[in-house]
């Protein structure tokens, strides 16, 4: 049976914020960019989250939501630094480490016999020493699996520690409510309550087929994950699986036209981008647009190279979708999986 920890900083760059400047601690605070530039928010506090305010909100809406909120632009820079800090604690535990990004990561603590091989006792350990060496304070969950570790690290936030034990794993998915499922997004939830699924004891009434025939192979995942079915490794390296570039205007572009003057631009940013990554290659192209009533669209497509004639048809389609202002374009492709890049030059070679 594995042991898997998933550790997640609490508010992360709030919690820098507060860290270096304690006047901070208790007002609502929020890192992100301004309203004017139409920026949104990153994170914020718990203070700030009592007025509604959340990640990805658009900070003018935070701002009516909260007037007194403290806005502060993000420093990534030092924020990268005090995450390699953690990065770092999590490392003596165990080699196997999945960053997530600068706030998360997953732990393979299966062989680790150090704490008498206690995952609860590590997971206590990596919060102790994240604390005393950073001032961060971090939520761990400990479960079989990295969905059930990802659910339990935010059980009880702030500076949660959830455990899931073997034993206790059927009984826990079984209350488990279905949108905390990973990719059961508002879409999917409505869809699922009109089949009468609320709860992981609902899904598991339907058959794998009935699922497929509503969901497509995701259909098949939630017949897995209502069974606490999740053989998904940790892995050291995680293989990038796309390459983008986007822009959100401070004035939202008209009509089609101005969508098309924009594209350049991004194309050849993401040119750059896939030359930095040593241009990988490709098996896909999209194109997203978001349009100024905030819905979004991304429209993928076949390809091998980034051309821009094929992202101009794309966008044609996908501003087709909305036919009004956009606030926010972007360009990207899809990568050729590591596995299948090393078959095809083993063909290649064999040829």
């Amino acid at each position: 049976m594995r042991k898997i920890l998933h550790a997640d900083c609490d508010c992360f760059y709030a919690a820098v914020e507060m860290r270096d400047d304690p006047r901070l601690r208790d007002i609502p605070l929020a890192i992100g960019g301004s309203a004017e530039h139409r920026g949104v928010i990153a994170t914020c506090n718990y203070p700030a989250r009592a007025y509604g305010v959340h990640s990805a909100m658009p900070t003018a809406h935070a701002l009516r939501l909260c007037p007194e909120l403290t806005l502060l632009p993000a420093d990534f820079a030092r924020y990268r630094a005090v995450s390699e800090r953690i990065q770092a604690i999590f490392h003596e535990l165990t080699p196997l480490v999945e960053p997530l990004s600068l706030d998360e990561a997953f732990l393979d603590v299966s062989a680790v016999t150090r704490f008498k091989g206690s995952a609860t006792w590590m997971a206590s350990w990596l919060k102790e020493e994240a604390h005393k060496r950073t001032g961060i304070t971090i939520s761990v969950g400990a479960a079989p699996s990295k969905f059930l570790a990802k659910i339990a690290s935010d059980w009880d936030k702030p500076d949660g520690l959830q455990v899931i034990t073997p034993d206790n794993v059927d009984a826990f998915i079984l209350a488990l409510p279905v949108t905390k499922l990973h990719g059961v997004g508002p879409a999917t939830a409505t869809k699922l309550a009109a089949m009468g699924i609320v709860s992981c004891a609902h899904l598991r009434q339907w058959p794998m087929k009935a699922l497929l025939e509503r969901f497509g192979k995701f259909g098949q995942r939630l017949y897995e994950l209502a069974r606490g079915i999740d053989e998904r490794p940790v892995r050291v390296e995680r293989e990038r699986k796309s390459v983008s570039a986007e822009n959100t205007f401070h004035r939202d572009l008209p009509g089609l036209a101005a969508c098309h003057a924009e594209l350049p631009t991004l194309i050849e940013r993401l040119s750059q981008r896939l030359e930095r990554h040593g241009n990988p290659p490709i098996k896909g192209v999209f194109v997203k647009v978001r349009f100024n009533d905030f819905t979004l669209t991304t429209l993928e497509g076949p390809g091998h190279q980034a051309e821009p004639n094929r992202f101009h048809t794309l966008l044609d389609e996908a501003w087709a979708r909305g036919s009004r202002p956009v606030r926010l374009l972007g360009v990207g492709v899809r990568l050729v999986s590591v596995d299948a890049s090393q078959q095809l030059t083993l063909f290649d070679d064999a040829t």
